[in-house]
């Protein structure tokens, strides 16, 4: 039977030969993970459920990265409950305030995710980690407490829609302006619990913070899951990181497919989503001029090292406008490091940004950066609905760091292409 990345990696997690659209199957786990907020209610499910054992726990990740460092008590109080689970269980993979990162940018980094593995998560972005060709999904935080007490998870496997890439991006093109895009062409409920598979020659032209980005907002076109072929990009980027034995996947040429969306890369603009809904996409060209409060750089979307670099030599020699707060999270605290390096963060101080230690804050308006009532923000982060960084009356424009650091500079929403010399 022929099948897609995704189906392979599943059937060969359930012990199986193949598996078809639809089929319900009991899949072993490589890696559970879960942060602050939603590791608290996963271990009250597990403690009330009797289990007193988690299946492994090299295969278990605790990340504290959505109100850390602790924004009040409440926080406070749900990084104890997750740090205390940690210690009980002797979890090797715990990552505590200092140590932590923006969970989707730290797994990567540390080599906890490989080719062909399958991951569960309970955040809905754990769909990061199908840029490195592996299966890995968000779950509840019931699933995450009966994944780590068992090892497995029940999953009805996904059917599946081709992304074919073609051509290179142009100028301040980047993966951002690529999944906005495709979200704006199928909507945030075309690939409902579908695999999103991108595959095409355009793929080669893609870094792999690119694809790390790519993947990450498949999830708001409503999918199960995106995935990426395993490449050369993939294969450097895993080699030193990741030690164990990993298997590539890759999908049959009869493949089935439910339908097949085509990007050509050369083609597309710097691409912005408009409040409400990651779907409302425009190009630069069509919204440069609107008004603006605040400006995010950061988040697992876009809070690499690249995105990081592509911001700063933006807003090197620049200021940001008296109308505009911005604010600069690096995702993690290695990618801190290499802005200190590389005289990034003199940058960003210097160009008038706030600079923050690695945290998920102003993306879902937890700190570092709710906004009031009319306030308006662009934002690197994945997501832009109603009161999601703070007031039901604020808006969100999504963007990519090249439009996010651009608009900083002009005060307005704006391309690179916009600022003079």
């Amino acid at each position: 039977m022929s099948m897609t990345m995704t189906q392979k990696i599943l059937a060969a997690h359930a012990g199986l030969e193949s598996v078809k659209a639809g089929d319900l199957i009991e899949a072993k786990l490589d890696l559970v993970l879960g942060n602050d907020v939603t590791t608290p209610v996963a271990v009250d499910v597990f403690d009330g459920a009797g289990f007193t054992r988690v299946f492994d726990r090299e295969k278990i990740a605790i990340v504290l990265d959505h109100y850390t460092p602790c924004k009040d008590i409440q926080s406070a109080q749900l990084c104890k409950k997750a740090r205390e689970f940690a210690h009980r269980f002797g979890i090797t993979h715990f990552y505590d305030v200092g140590q932590a990162g923006i969970e989707h940018a730290l797994l990567p980094e540390k080599g906890l995710v490989a080719p062909g593995e399958c991951v569960i998560g309970a955040d809905s972005h754990t769909c990061t980690y199908g840029a490195l060709g592996a299966f890995s999904t968000g779950v509840g935080s019931t699933d995450m407490a009966a994944g780590m007490a068992a090892g497995e998870n029940w999953f009805k496997v996904p059917a599946a829609i081709r992304v074919t890439l073609t051509g290179e991006p142009g100028p301040y093109v980047s993966g951002k302006d690529v999944i906005l895009h495709l979200i704006g062409l199928i909507g945030v409920d075309g690939a409902l619990y579908r695999s999103l598979e991108f595959t095409g020659p355009g793929v080669a032209a893609l870094s792999m913070d690119d694809r790390f980005t790519i993947a990450n907002m498949a999830i708001e076109a409503g999918a199960k899951n995106g995935i990426f072929p395993v490449d050369e990009k993939t294969r450097e980027y895993v080699a030193g990181r990741v030690s164990r034995p990993w298997t590539s996947y890759e999908a049959d040429e009869d493949a089935p497919y439910e339908r097949e969306v085509v990007i050509e890369l050369d083609k597309l603009a710097p691409t912005v989503a408009l409040p409400h809904l990651p779907s409302n996409t425009r190009t630069i060209d069509e919204v440069r001029g609107m008004a603006i409060d605040q400006v995010v750089i950061g988040s697992c979307t876009n809070g690499r090292i690249s995105d990081l670099r592509t911001a700063a030599a933006i807003l090197k020699g620049r200021k940001v406008a008296p109308n505009v707060r911005c604010i600069v999270i690096p995702a993690t605290q290695e990618i801190s490091l290499q802005c200190l390096k590389e005289g990034l963060t003199q940058i960003f101080l210097e160009a008038g940004c706030a600079f923050s230690t690695p945290t998920c804050g102003p993306c879902l308006g937890g700190h570092m950066g709710c906004m009031a009532q009319g306030e308006r923000a662009v934002s690197t982060t994945n997501r832009n609905f109603v009161g999601r960084m703070g007031h039901v009356k604020s808006e969100v424009i999504l963007a990519s760091p090249a439009v996010a650091a651009a608009s900083a500079a002009a005060g307005v929403l704006a391309s690179p292409a916009d600022l003079a010399d």
